[in-house]
């Protein structure tokens, strides 16, 4: 529906309005400011979450890396709020768990979300303030000859070491393959001209030379109203909304005389309106290069290709959905000839787009290429393209990934509203025509559904031709070398040394001096009053999803909460005797989840390395259904993309219970009795295959270089391994551990495939012990006929038997995990240059702990954002993150340090800071407490915050956790008694212990230039050390004794 050309409120004017009737109603309006030029864009719909994206078009035309630390340095106080860190703590009283940012290509976008509209509403004026006028003041800065040593951005510490929050992120990301091979094809891809060449979060090289003026001059151009848009989603009048930024913001912008209308004079849209615009002319070029990894077996290659228009929205629908039947599946045909074959070219493909001014930048990735393919998978990619094409598109296939696909995004508007499209949004604020036209366009998905439903094979062809086959690309190889890893280990080494001795005794002591002065003024503390002007919201303006919850457990239906009659009597019209346990949570909702729970206590630990391999290859087996029908594997992955929205297994019920299998189907409301029947002929009825489980395994043995390249897993399997004995699943499913037994499991396949196969097969008759079986069905139960019915006419019949209790983490711990003292291992990983760490000591378990409140609070008083950890570590540059996580199954508390350029010495601040608290030397303030109650507000909140999430909460609290559903909004009520001393008793009897060697265990993950120091660091505060590094099997090459390997490859740039 067009928008009415008149309608205003007050400064800002009506730009377009759509109304999305997918599945509750969605309206988008955008509206702009004809004084100031600020876009103002409301996705309205109902949602106990404001999410808010406030995003600034941001180019740049070198390395710097301004744009990603002027993202960091806006959060540093702003002119009316000349505080360091007052955003955050304003966020955290006003119902969020702070504040984040990302800088991508194109853009910077900082984010906001809250629990309820009213914190929203008090906090946006503030936000704006951060972002139009920061502080960017010299006392944020200490100089050493041009550098800039913020901090929070790099600094220079007393040992000649850089550090600094900006640059501990891009030093765990530069050396990355993914980093590495995204640098090249910028390079390759876009001419000299143009600012999509630029790496936006800035080389570690060009970080230690940006100055400040550089980054003054960057935000007086960009920084401006009529290049920013505030994009707020969720459940709030549109016109309030307006008024808080018609009376908050539009009067500051106009007092700093920057109301010049939505187009200055002189000014140029970023990207559409400068060189950046030009679209590419590339050539078939190819060109390889290496990443430090002494594990040489596998690399990665990426294609990058020309494809449409930005506004082509039916082309870029064409081409996303052909990534999905090329690639979605083991039946998929990349997939199936690449992927699901015995000795694998790769383990995984992966079709990618990038929104440019003039065009889609299109992607392929394949992931774990073996070394000897690497030059010439490419050719053979696009010859398998030409011959799919050659064939012909299989339309019936094709037709099921259309069906799939819409869907799938039924469901995800379901579970995110309105906020699913605020990256359409986002798009067109950056490249849309500037009057709206073309934003309804974006969004109108269905219709684009509707349209490619009716298109023909030669349709789908002629697309695959124009864009991959025909087109010249790109080709970018990362090849791994163990010589690079050495020798940049060399360099830094040599880098540090360089620069001790050039700045001398005297030089470093002034750099620590200059840093310590700088540190005290940027901390000044945040007056009491400018705090508590912001009055924490009310936790009765919150909206919860109501859920109506019955069981059906020994034959008897049992309901469970006083709201759910409606439920009850719905299922006790469907009167059906069902001897086995099944919970009902009803929600509003188009579809409907069957999910069971597979306990794995009664598990020899011989057959729990084979857990990860059933886990993986559980839909892509052969099933022999009830009825006696065989089925391959491609016919069961057809039949279930046919009728499912999705389906998974997986250990575990989100973060815990990993001794639990879940299985869970999750389809449209007709197919409930379809649902239940591939239920109990997966779990039943499947063949295990020799041929499929060396697919499988071959699949897992290749990716494992991949996994051990990233520093944050190996760590946790680590610590894993040292907290857990061989009871346990999750622990079984660790890298460190598949390291070992997948080798030998994939050269058991080939050798005594019968054996192998028995073992699965005792592995599933351990699974379906009846004591161990729970099943859930969540969703829309009462719009289901026969919701217990089904069950007995589709499901197996079982025994009558008691229930196990479910199992517990607490049961699987090692002597260590139990008694958690002195032990310390050190890992060297040669790609990554930070460091990563855990640090584990014995706390309260159970779910019903009378201590959970107040310890939960004291670990929210010290993680949150802009917090003690926050200030005291991140805010010193000793690492990118630090947090805790308390675990009421197993009964442990960890403290995590994330990218830190010295993990001990994070960790040395750390522990002064906890016994500062215990001790009363740090002041813990009201305000302090406050925010930690008002962010837990937010993070129960968030856990209930869609249909989908609330349900399933609504059966881990009360079967799983054994507490009533509604656990969290009793918790939360626990929270508001909680006072300083209950906060201090707490860090004093359990978080203390996790820095004293005598009470916890340490695992840190390293670059090799650190590893001795860290070390020897740990030794001296009483930890028994032990250094290791990761042991290859001698087909994956590597030292006779072993060999260290990889870093993380993923890529991030948010705060």
């Amino acid at each position: 529906m067009a928008a009415s050309t008149n309608e205003a409120v007050g400064n800002f004017d009506l730009v377009e309005r759509v109304k999305l009737n997918y599945a509750d109603e969605i309206t988008v309006s955008k509206w702009r400011s004809r004084t100031s030029g600020l876009t103002v864009v409301h996705l309205d719909y109902n949602a106990p979450i404001v999410k808010g994206y406030f995003v600034v078009a941001t180019e740049i035309f070198n390395d710097s890396g301004c744009p990603h630390t002027l993202e960091h340095l806006v959060f540093l106080g702003s002119e009316k709020y000349p505080y360091k860190g007052i955003l955050d703590n304003l966020a955290n009283r006003a119902f969020a768990a702070g504040t984040n940012a990302w800088t991508d290509t194109d853009h910077t976008a900082y984010t906001i979300d809250t629990a309820g509209s009213q914190g929203f509403l008090q906090l946006l004026p503030v936000y704006v303030d951060h972002i139009l006028w920061p502080t960017l003041k010299r006392a944020g800065f200490t100089t050493e000859a041009s550098s800039i040593c913020d901090k929070q951005v790099y600094h220079i510490n007393g040992k000649a070491e850089d550090a600094g929050v900006v640059y501990s992120e891009m030093q765990g990301r530069e050396n990355t393959v993914g980093d590495l091979s995204a640098r090249a094809q910028q390079l390759l891809f876009y001419p000299k001209t143009s600012a999509y060449r630029s790496e936006t979060g800035g080389l570690m090289e060009a970080l230690r030379k940006l100055t400040l003026e550089e980054i003054q001059r960057y935000h007086a151009t960009y920084y401006v109203p009529h290049n920013l848009c505030l994009i707020v989603a969720g459940s709030l009048p549109t016109k309030t909304l307006l008024d808080t930024v018609n009376k908050e913001v539009e009067p500051i912008i106009a007092a700093h005389g920057q109301a010049k209308g939505p187009r200055p004079e002189g000014w140029k849209r970023p990207f559409l309106e400068t060189p950046s615009a030009e679209t590419p002319k590339i050539e078939g070029k190819k060109q390889t290069i290496e990443f430090p990894e002494k594990d040489e077996s596998v690399g990665e290659v990426m294609l990058s290709f020309i494809g449409p228009p930005p506004n082509a929205f039916l082309e870029r629908k064409a081409i996303d959905i052909l990534g999905t039947y090329l690639t979605d599946s083991p039946v998929s045909p990349l997939t199936r000839e690449y992927v699901e074959i015995p000795s694998p070219l790769c383990t995984y493909v992966y079709f990618s787009e990038n929104t440019r001014a003039s065009f889609c930048g299109l992607d392929v990735y394949m992931g774990s290429v073996p070394t000897e393919h690497l030059e010439t998978i490419d050719e053979k990619l696009k010859g398998s393209l030409k011959r799919i094409v050659e064939e012909g598109i299989d339309m019936e296939r094709m037709r099921v990934v259309l069906k799939r696909d819409r869907l799938k995004l039924s469901n995800e508007l379901e579970s995110n509203g309105g906020d699913w499209f605020s990256g359409n949004v986002i798009g067109d604020f950056l490249y849309g025509r500037a009057d709206g036209k073309e934003l309804k366009t974006s969004m109108w998905e269905l219709d684009r559904y509707d349209v490619l439903a009716g298109w023909s094979s030669k349709q789908w062809a002629d697309i695959l031709r124009k864009y991959y086959i025909d087109a010249p690309s790109i080709v970018i190889r990362g090849k791994p070398s163990a010589q690079l890893a050495t020798r940049l280990e060399a360099e830094e080494k040599a880098r540090i040394a360089k620069q001790s001795e050039r700045l001398g005794p005297s030089g470093l002591a002034r750099l620590e001096k200059e840093l310590e002065a700088a540190k005290k003024e940027n901390d000044a503390p945040i007056p009491t009053e400018v705090l508590t002007m912001f009055p924490v919201p009310d936790v009765k303006s919150i909206s919860w999803i109501p859920v109506q919850s019955a069981r059906n457990d020994d034959a008897k239906l049992v309901r469970l909460t006083e709201g759910s009659r409606e439920l009850e009597r719905h299922l006790a019209r469907d009167a059906t005797d069902l001897p086995y346990f099944v919970q009902f949570d009803h929600v509003k909702s188009e579809f409907v989840s069957v999910t069971a729970y597979l306990s794995t206590a009664s598990l020899p630990a011989r057959l729990r390395p084979y857990i990860t391999v059933y886990l993986s290859s559980f839909f892509s087996l052969p099933v022999v259904r009830a009825d006696g029908t065989k089925l391959s594997h491609e016919n069961v992955i057809n039949q279930l993309n046919e009728g499912t929205v999705s389906y998974n297994c997986n250990i575990g019920a989100g973060s815990l219970f990993n001794e639990l299998v879940r299985i869970d189907l999750k389809v449209e409301i007709s197919q409930y009795e379809y649902a239940i029947g591939w239920l109990r002929d997966l779990i039943y009825g499947s063949q295990f295959d020799a041929e499929r489980l060396a697919v499988t395994i071959a699949k897992v043995q290749q990716n494992l270089p991949e996994w051990k390249r990233d520093g944050n897993t190996i760590v946790g399997s680590v610590s894993g391994s040292l907290t857990y004995d061989e009871t346990s699943t999750a622990q079984a499913s660790g890298v460190t551990t598949l390291i070992e037994t997948i080798p030998k499991l994939a050269q058991d396949i080939k050798e005594s495939p019968e054996r192998v196969i028995k073992g699965f097969e005792e592995l599933r008759s351990h699974l379906i012990d009846p004591t161990g079986l729970r099943f859930s069905v969540t969703g829309n139960v009462l719009a289901v006929q026969k919701p217990r019915g089904a069950w007995s006419e589709n499901f197996r019949a079982l025994p009558k038997t008691t229930l196990a209790p479910v199992p517990l983490s607490k049961d699987t711990l090692s002597p260590l995990g139990k008694n958690p003292v002195k032990k310390a291992v050190v890992v060297t990983l040669p790609t990554i240059e930070s460091s990563f760490a855990v640090h584990t000591t014995k706390a309260i378990s159970g779910f019903n702990d009378p201590e959970h409140p107040a310890l939960r609070v004291a670990v929210e008083v010290l993680e949150g954002t802009e917090s003690f950890l926050w200030k005291y570590i991140r805010g010193a540059g000793l690492a990118y993150g630090a947090n805790m996580s308390l675990d009421l199954e197993s009964g442990l508390l960890s403290f995590h340090l994330y990218r830190s350029p010295d993990s001990f010495k994070a960790f040395e601040e750390a522990s002064k800071v906890v016994r500062g608290l215990a001790d009363g030397s740090i002041a813990l303030e009201e305000t302090s407490l406050d925010a930690a109650k008002s962010s837990l507000v937010y993070a129960l909140t968030r856990q209930v915050s869609t249909p989908a999430r609330a349900a399933g909460v609504s059966f881990a609290n009360q079967v799983l956790k054994g507490v009533p559903q509604d656990n969290g909004r009793r918790t939360l009520e626990a929270l508001q008694s909680i006072t300083i001393s209950d906060v201090q008793s707490a860090i004093k009897k359990h978080i203390l212990p996790l820095f004293d060697s005598s009470s916890s265990i340490a695992v840190v993950v390293s670059g090799p230039a650190k590893v001795d120091e860290i070390a020897n660091g740990l030794t001296s505060v009483g930890f028994e050390v032990e250094k290791r590094t990761l042991d290859l099997p001698e087909d994956e090459g590597g030292d006779e004794d072993g060999s260290e390997s990889g870093s993380g490859s993923g890529s991030e740039s948010d705060r």
